[in-house]
């Protein structure tokens, strides 16, 4: 597997390639995407890194895995590719947006728009084999994205780190919260969701405040 990341994470992150994690993770990728069908497709795995490189990342939205059903995923957790229905959670997603800042719903799920704007969409694990959610876990992404997350905590000052459902939180001891602003909630599954805690959690204002409070500009949920 070719590592296709942007450069300003292909610095930050170098010191991850050389290890022998890394070297497991990319022979067993490459002989998944040999022999199965995988999501996303081969050049959109490092999709979240390279529209939003390392100086420009304000937000920080953890995901688990990519969507495992054809022409869902496309390297960005949550979001989906122009023209594919809206999955569950990126509905309550959008629910939440309209009800905290009175946006209409939106025409499309992918969220390049937020990736632009710098919110790092990031799935803890890149890729998944197609029907078989979690299928590529424990096998080395988790390493390499906590690397990531672990990069930004250091190296950058007052981001918003937005941790959705019990699995995102577990990441909460990467990150100074006397540095960065973290913020928790269920996650926003209907399974989740509908038990409460995650309509009315007013994320988005919350961390739109946060980076204009910062000097930095709100982004256009």
């Amino acid at each position: 597997m070719n590592v296709n990341i942007d450069p300003s994470w292909k610095q930050h992150l170098a010191e991850e390639f050389g290890k022998p994690y890394f070297a497991r993770l990319v022979d067993f990728v490459r002989q998944e995407y040999q022999t199965t069908t995988c999501y996303p497709p081969g050049k959109l795995i490092f999709n979240a890194f390279n529209l939003c490189p390392f100086e420009e990342v304000k937000v920080v939205i953890i995901g688990q895995d990519p969507y495992h059903e054809p022409g869902q995923a496309h390297g960005l957790s949550f979001s989906v590719n122009d023209g594919v229905p809206f999955p569950p959670s990126l509905v309550n997603i959008f629910k939440e947006i309209q009800f905290d800042l009175g946006k209409p719903m939106p025409t499309t799920g992918n969220l390049t728009r937020w990736a632009e704007q710098g919110v790092l969409l990031l799935n803890a694990t890149l890729t998944v084999r197609a029907h078989q959610a979690a299928s590529h876990q424990r096998r080395g992404w988790e390493e390499f994205t906590d690397a990531a997350i672990r990069a930004l905590n250091a190296q950058r000052d007052h981001l918003v780190f937005i941790l959705w459902g019990g699995y995102a939180r577990s990441k909460a001891p990467l990150i100074d919260a006397s540095r960065h602003l973290v913020l928790q909630s269920v996650h926003p599954s209907p399974l989740s969701a509908n038990r409460g805690g995650w309509f009315g959690n007013h994320h988005f204002s919350i961390a739109n405040s946060y980076l204009k409070e910062h000097g930095m500009q709100p982004i256009d949920w």
